[in-house]
């Protein structure tokens, strides 16, 4: 799995897209898919999306479904993940704004360690961090 992070409109996406352009590439926007599509490279993006539809006050059971499901689906195509860097700045004053910022902040580690490999996007531009 390698997984490319960075700010919002930062140019993720293109990068990844343009990285992975020789090969069959199947991109899924907001949704964790619980079949994988035919395809060479499966890159799912705002992964965040989805975990707002999760109930975050169970953040350790989230994030043990999400790689569960990202294991299922490594087993039928090679998988990138896109996630927003959310981290930093501004605490949210609101309840659930702040949970998805800390799940995400789980979940991301938890993404890191298990990683390949990790790309931090700024302006378009990547810097591997493993």
């Amino acid at each position: 799995m390698h997984v490319f992070i960075g700010g919002a409109y930062s140019g993720k996406t293109d990068y990844v897209m343009r990285l992975y352009e020789q090969r069959e590439v199947v991109l899924i926007d907001g949704d964790l898919p619980d079949v994988a599509p035919d395809c060479e490279i499966l890159v799912i993006q705002h992964v965040e999306k989805w975990l707002m539809t999760q109930n975050l006050e169970e953040d350790e059971l989230v994030v043990q479904s999400v790689l569960t499901k990202l294991t299922a689906l490594a087993q039928h195509c090679s998988l990138a993940l896109i996630v927003t860097d959310m981290g930093r700045g501004v605490v949210p004053m609101e309840k659930q704004a702040r949970l998805l910022r800390d799940t995400c902040g789980r979940l991301y580690q938890a993404l890191f360690a298990e990683a390949e490999q990790v790309v931090r996007i700024w302006y378009g531009i990547g810097e591997q961090l493993k």
